[in-house]
């Protein structure tokens, strides 16, 4: 019997593949804000040429969007489309806890039937 090696994870995907603190931060909180975008379309019931023509962008974007693809798109660009569909999007800084000397990136959708990591 072969035995399974699991290690738990430090709550963020990103960093356990490897990537640096201040990039799976950024991945962490583009696919948060992706996800948002992705279940806004899919509740509207939009084909992806509607969507397109909502989001200012051509069909060919909005597939890859849609197929989970970040790159290419910010952090600024992913808020601008979910504003242009009527989703509020908060962003709240506090100070992390004593004892921590670096923050944490979270995002967390509202109403949303999607698991976001945190």
């Amino acid at each position: 019997m072969t035995r399974t090696i699991v290690t738990k994870s430090s709550g963020n995907v990103f960093r356990d593949l490897g990537f640096s603190e201040e990039k799976s931060a950024e991945l962490m909180l583009k696919s948060s804000l992706l996800l948002a975008l992705q279940e806004s379309i899919k509740d509207r019931g939009w084909k992806q040429v509607e969507a397109a023509a909502r989001l200012g962008i051509d069909q060919a974007k909005v597939s890859k969007l849609l197929a989970g693809q970040m790159a290419g798109f910010s952090i600024e660009r992913l808020v601008h489309f979910l504003s242009l569909l009527g989703q509020d999007v908060e962003v709240t800084v506090r100070k992390a806890p004593r004892g921590r000397q670096r923050g944490t990136v979270r995002a967390r959708v509202k109403g949303s039937s999607a698991k976001i990591p945190a």
